[in-house]
């Protein structure tokens, strides 16, 4: 599997967008607007249909459900607690870490849809559609918790006024209550999430600032580390664990071992944090996916 072709797509538009902000007309005047237009409209819809165009089988994926949730956990617990061990928290901005610390445990969707087919086919697809619905409402929350905590804002408040938690959670919610998507409206729900995926990697690259990430080297080799080495290394030792089968073992591996989310940008961006750093995060994330996708797929099961 070629996962450099497979990336190329997520890291060229990142490229376009920094391009287009520093040397063309389309300055950060257009891209305030469209990260507004990402983070209200586009996101949200993405969210709420890929959570509800798929049925949960709760029960036949028990066990990549656990295994799943308890990476995403412990990346959670890990990304967390680096502003409090000895020798990094000197060297960790507090309200860069609120920022970023939702790159060490998200993960981008559309890289996970396409690698689950390629590797199992439709119960590939399946099974990482249960781990979406599941996983994208925890580690959203998980994603907010730092910033609204830092911010010293209400975190109910902005729970219920995000709107990508209130999409991932009306989305899992009309999957277990069985509710589907018209077919007549399902074109045109595919293409608004076209049209998020793009323009959020576009805005990211609009956003990235290189320089801001040499002010934070710790923290950006922290968090990438636990995404990229440490995540892969839990999947597999909870796949051993847990004794998954060959495709949820291979599902899950590439779950642990798939870019950052590229909405995390859009997230600090718009709740008021350094969106520049978390943009170029997200970008390293992109080009490390190119390492942990094999590492973690050639791990013995």
């Amino acid at each position: 599997m070629n996962y450099a072709q497979l990336l190329f797509p997520d890291f060229s538009l990142i490229a376009i967008g920094w391009l287009l902000c520093r040397y063309t007309a389309l300055d950060r005047r257009v891209w305030d607007q469209v990260e507004s237009l990402v983070y209200y409209f586009l996101f949200p819809v993405l969210l709420f249909h890929s959570i509800v165009r798929s049925p949960l089988d709760f029960g036949a994926t028990s066990s990549l459900l656990t295994a799943g949730v308890g990476v995403g956990v412990c990346g959670i617990v890990l990304a967390y607690a680096l502003p409090f061990v000895p020798g990094l928290r000197t060297h960790i901005d507090r309200r860069d870490h609120a920022a970023s610390a939702q790159i060490a445990f998200r993960f981008n969707s559309f890289i996970c849809l396409a690698l689950a087919e390629r590797l199992g086919g439709s119960e590939g697809l399946l099974l990482i559609a249960v781990l979406i619905g599941v996983c994208v409402p925890i580690f959203n929350i998980a994603a907010v918790w730092p910033m609204t905590r830092h911010a010293q804002t209400g975190f109910v408040r902005q729970l219920v006024r995000n709107p990508l938690i209130v999409a991932t959670v009306a989305g899992l919610l009309a999957n277990v209550l069985g509710l589907t998507v018209p077919t007549w409206a399902t074109p045109t729900l595919t293409r608004i999430g076209a049209a998020s995926l793009a323009l959020g990697l576009l805005a990211a690259g609009a956003g990235m600032k290189f320089s801001t990430l040499g002010a934070g080297k710790v923290l950006a080799v922290s968090v990438l580390a636990i995404r990229h080495l440490l995540l892969p290394l839990v999947a597999w030792v909870l796949a051993r664990a847990l004794r998954l089968d060959a495709a949820q073992g291979a599902v899950l591996m590439a779950f642990s071992a798939v870019p950052t989310a590229s909405s995390a940008y859009v997230l600090a961006a718009r709740m008021g944090y350094n969106g520049p750093y978390v943009a170029g995060l997200v970008t390293l994330s992109t080009l490390l996916g190119v390492v942990s996708l094999p590492f973690a797929l050639a791990l013995p099961r």
